[in-house]
């Protein structure tokens, strides 16, 4: 892959054979960020599960200390009171059945984090082939099925972020914006690294974090020591 002469300046700094400290790591990233926009630093941690096994799969949920500096769009597929509720909250967009045709037929999808009553799911389910494909299928482990959508709500608003593994047993997370301070940023991918951590299956032999990169959008990876978080 040929990369542009600006994103090769950054890699000149980078060390590749360096295992770097969670601190020197960010530093890095946000030195090396030369985007015009406000790059998201980015998180990919290459695990040692196999996602074919159900028991070794990973998933799940974590408020990130400082947000992730991007306002995110909420669906709430919602009837009766928790309508209301859903709106007092501040949801995006709240309904039920109507909304089916809208996403199925007209491609309607400007939200970023779908959130259902267990009573909804039923409805929700005809979506699937549209919401799976895009990571967007509510999901009790994240907590994005539940009764309590004023809690979801205010979870996701706050800076609550989904990780789960990929195909290549790789889990992608951001954990905020190259204009966060380095404090921000350190805070926030610890909060992550302790929630993977926690959820190491207990059936998985053999190394559970064999890499840990972090990068900004278009900037080099920084690859971070894992001692930190065994």
């Amino acid at each position: 892959m040929k990369h542009g002469k600006k994103y090769n300046e950054a890699a000149k700094q980078v060390d590749r054979a360096t295992l770097y400290d969670p601190a020197d790591a960010v530093a890095l990233v946000k030195k090396t960020a030369t985007a015009k926009f406000d790059e998201t630093v980015e998180l990919h941690i290459r695990t040692g599960c196999d996602g074919r096994h159900a028991e070794e799969q990973i998933r799940g949920a974590v408020v990130l200390p400082h947000g992730t500096g991007k306002t995110v769009r909420v669906l709430v597929f919602a009837k009766g009171d928790k309508v209301n509720e859903a709106e007092a909250a501040g949801a995006d967009f709240v309904g039920g059945d109507e909304l089916i045709p809208k996403i199925q037929n007209e491609g309607w999808l400007d939200f970023d984090v779908v959130v259902a009553t267990p009573d909804m799911m039923g409805v929700v389910g005809r979506l699937g082939k549209v919401l799976g494909p895009k990571g967007l299928m509510p999901n009790p482990k994240a907590g994005t099925v539940t009764m309590d959508v004023t809690k979801a709500i205010n979870d996701i608003k706050a800076g609550k972020i989904e990780y789960r593994l990929d195909k290549s047993n790789i889990v992608h997370c951001p954990i905020g914006k190259v204009s966060f301070s380095e404090e921000q940023l350190v805070d926030n991918l610890k909060a992550i690294m302790d929630a993977i951590v926690k959820a190491k299956p207990a059936s998985l032999k053999g190394t559970y974090l064999k890499s840990i990169t972090i990068s900004s959008t278009m900037g080099p990876g920084v690859k971070v020591n894992t001692i930190k978080y065994l």
